[in-house]
């Protein structure tokens, strides 16, 4: 019998760990569950982030996270009163309400609600 797998956590690159803590906790509502030099664990309403010191801004900038929400529009009004400049979220041709935030090191997050 299969072994169930009970999640899956991205793992996204940091050009700076304190930077990136700061951004998720300060902005997007996560709170740190383990910091290190070069690495890092934030989670929030059992979704769970963690980063790694990478020194290739290039990496960060082809990476993306995928978040399953159901309220796109309340967390866009979060973030919003964070002074975060976002778009509202859109409504994409594959069904899903999308709102995209790019953290400082260049990472798209998409928080997507379904439609």
């Amino acid at each position: 019998m299969p072994t169930p797998i009970t999640s899956t956590v991205p793992v996204l690159a940091s050009l700076d760990i304190a930077q990136s803590l700061d951004f998720y906790t300060r902005h997007l509502g996560f709170t740190a569950i383990a910091k290190h030099p070069d690495y890092l664990m934030v989670q929030r309403e059992g979704a769970e982030i963690h980063f790694w010191l990478c020194t290739d801004k290039h990496i960060a900038e082809n990476t993306s996270c995928y978040v399953r929400v159901t309220d796109a529009d309340a967390l866009y009004a979060e973030f919003s009163a964070t002074d975060l400049k976002l778009e509202p979220p859109a409504v994409r041709a594959w069904g899903m309400k999308e709102l995209y935030v790019i953290d400082p090191h260049g990472n798209l997050l998409k928080f997507g609600q379904s439609v």
